[in-house]
């Protein structure tokens, strides 16, 4: 049975969405606040989530970035804002799709069957070079060797590999691990990403992890 965490401040959407997904036979877990969405997370693993951009603490554009950061699960805006340059807005920050206010119930179901599916067929596996991520037992290979990753390390990886040949800052790489973006926390990733460098077999298997200023790009040599 699938777990969908519905993020919405409306309480008659909440409501009905939760009710025509629990008839579906899906597990349906609820927050109103992006500072609820987190805690939800924290204790409760979700296969989708179905996301509002106008939450009361937070922009849910903002909110999907950090999301993605951090779980590797689909997310599906469900707002009122429908202009063409919202829903380009939503799908760059990381959206799997995009429904706009009013919409219909059967649409709505049907879309989260289709991202459901789409996740637990392909996006299990993360791959670059001779690197593969786990997203579900929280592993990582390189040439079929496990290289024994911590959560944070694995996390870290992650959102390395995701956009690898590309600059990932300090910020975003502590909030995806820690939460928070602090000086104890730079020092923490400092040393986490030593340990990645050691682990990921450094010339032998190509990969780097490069210092950059205010960051770290994650290529192949």
């Amino acid at each position: 049975m699938s777990t969908i965490l519905l993020v919405e401040d409306n309480p008659h959407i909440m409501r009905i969405n939760a009710e025509v997904l629990s008839l579906r036979g899906y597990e349906v877990l609820r927050a109103q606040t992006a500072a609820e969405a987190w805690e939800q997370l924290r204790w409760h693993p979700a296969d989708l989530i179905v996301l509002d951009v106008m939450l009361p603490d937070a922009n849910g554009v903002e909110l999907c970035r950090q999301l993605k950061a951090r779980y590797p699960v689909p997310i599906l805006f469900l707002t009122a804002l429908g202009d063409n340059r919202d829903v380009v807005e939503g799908l760059r920050a990381g959206g799997d799709d995009y429904l706009a206010k009013p919409y219909d119930l059967e649409v709505f179901l049907a879309r989260v069957e289709a991202r459901l599916r789409e996740h637990s067929d392909s996006a299990r596996y993360v791959n670059y070079g001779p690197l593969t991520l786990d997203t579900v037992s929280l592993t990582g290979y390189v040439d079929g060797r496990d290289i024994l990753l911590t959560q944070k390390e694995f996390t870290v990886l992650l959102l390395l590999a995701r956009n690898a040949e590309r600059r990932v800052s300090q910020a975003e790489l502590m909030q995806a691990a820690w939460g928070a973006a602090s000086e104890a926390e730079n020092s923490a990733l400092w040393t986490l990403i030593s340990r990645l460098r050691k682990k990921l077999g450094g010339e032998e298997s190509r990969l780097e992890i490069v210092s950059l200023r205010g960051g770290y790009l994650f290529e192949q040599l």
